[in-house]
């Protein structure tokens, strides 16, 4: 049964109660770093390295316990997809959305774009990445010869380096107000 007052509770607030809450969170552990990393940045890789998180766990689940390590037939164009592939879909399913709303709405919530403008850059950025993350693994590993954990590393730090300030610069960016 809900309270008398539960008409009075609508989406709106429950979600600044919930981006108040990750701001409080996430602001009460900035506090040590606050003389080395501004708010912003270190927002950007709490928000980031938790839908990280989310993502790897996802991954897992959908992959070992969803589709049991087996792959996936698509009917309509007629291929089969491997599971790791299509675990990887699944999760993203998950993480494109909110680690948009994170972006959006913790750590770049001075932008002044449209959420559309936002989300379609958001979607180039993602797809970007990907293809950053692939290209960058190909070159440290099979030209460098790097060993693929150190690989991983580096790709990971040049990609989150990458997103962050195209995030910043471009799809979440202030634009200025003409008087």
């Amino acid at each position: 049964m809900l309270p008398k007052n539960a008409e009075k509770i609508n989406f709106a607030t429950i979600f600044y109660m919930i981006r108040r809450l990750i701001l409080n969170i996430i602001d009460f552990f900035h506090k040590p770093f606050s003389g080395i990393i501004p708010a912003q940045t270190f927002r950007y890789l709490a928000c980031g390295g938790g839908n990280t998180v989310l993502d790897i766990f996802l991954y897992f689940i959908c992959y070992n316990f969803i589709l049991e390590k087996q792959a996936v037939h698509l009917p309509l164009i007629n291929i089969n997809m491997g599971a790791h592939i299509a675990a990887m879909f699944m999760s993203m399913a998950v993480t494109f959305p909110t680690g948009f709303m994170l972006s959006k709405y913790v750590v770049f919530s001075e932008s002044n774009l449209q959420g559309r403008t936002q989300l379609f850059r958001y979607f180039m950025l993602v797809g970007v990445c990907v293809l950053l993350n692939y290209a960058l693994m190909k070159i440290f590993v099979e030209q460098l010869h790097l060993f693929p954990t150190v690989a991983k590393i580096c790709t990971t730090a040049l990609v989150v380096i990458f997103s962050y300030l195209t995030q910043k610069k471009f799809t979440f960016k202030v634009k200025e107000q003409r008087a």
